[in-house]
Order: structure tokens, then sequence, then C-alpha cells
């Protein structure tokens, strides 16, 4: 693909649908019930699954391979990370889902995601800009 914008838009496209399916369809409860407690396997399997999906954008902009293993390697990282805050934050504090700062919290977890994703959009067309 070698128009940035039609690229972009695809890539988002793309990573927010994998999103959607990685975040809700394919996360269980035992997932969910561990990602706030660190190292626990729950938590690193659902970081992994979005790591992995991260890779369905690959079919429209293809990143070397060095590439491609640091942006699934660095979104495995956020991703578990901002995950685990999240439930930090929510725990400690005691929010409930009735708080509006649980769902600030939630919000904020999301937006963070979100913005991964436009990072990653972004690397992934400037190296077919760089080379356009």
């Amino acid at each position: 693909m070698t128009d940035p914008f039609v690229a972009l838009l695809v890539v988002l496209t793309i990573l927010e649908v994998k999103h959607f399916v990685c975040d809700y369809p394919l996360q269980t409860t035992y997932q969910l019930a561990n990602k706030g407690k660190y190292g626990h396997p729950g938590g690193i399997l659902h970081s992994a699954i979005q790591a992995v999906g991260t890779m369905v954008a690959f079919i429209a902009v293809t990143p070397t391979l060095a590439l491609g293993a640091t942006i699934v390697v660095v979104e495995f990282l956020v991703h578990y990370h901002v995950d685990w805050s999240k439930d930090q934050i929510i725990r400690r504090a005691g929010f409930k889902v009735t708080d509006n700062a649980f769902w600030h919290a939630i919000g904020a977890d999301q937006l963070l995601h979100h913005l991964t994703y436009l990072a990653i959009g972004g690397v992934l067309v400037g190296t077919i800009v760089g080379t356009g």
C-alpha cells in the first residue's frame, strides 16, 4: 500500500477491530480476574493475545522483521502495564462500577491503548513514506 493516508486508515481500522476482539470477546474471566496480579499468566496471556493480534496490521503495511518484532514486543509491554496499572488504581482506591472514578480509570486505560495504536500506525506508515 503506497498511499500513506489510506495505509494509516487501514492500519488503524485493523488495530481498532483487533482491540475490540481481543479486549472483549476473546478476554476470559480468568484473564480479567488476574490482570492486576503482576506476572500472573492470565494478564500475560491477555497481553500476548493483543500483541499477536497486532500482527494482522502487517498485512496492510509490512515492516521489516526487526521492526515488526519490536512493535509486537512493545505492544505487549505497554498493554500489559496499562492494564495492570488500571487494575491497581481501581483496586487500591476501592472504586466500584457505580463510581465515576471507576469509569475514568477505564476510559484512561482505553485511551492509552488507542494512543498506542496511533503510534504503531505512525511507525508503520512512516516506513512506507520514508521509502516512497
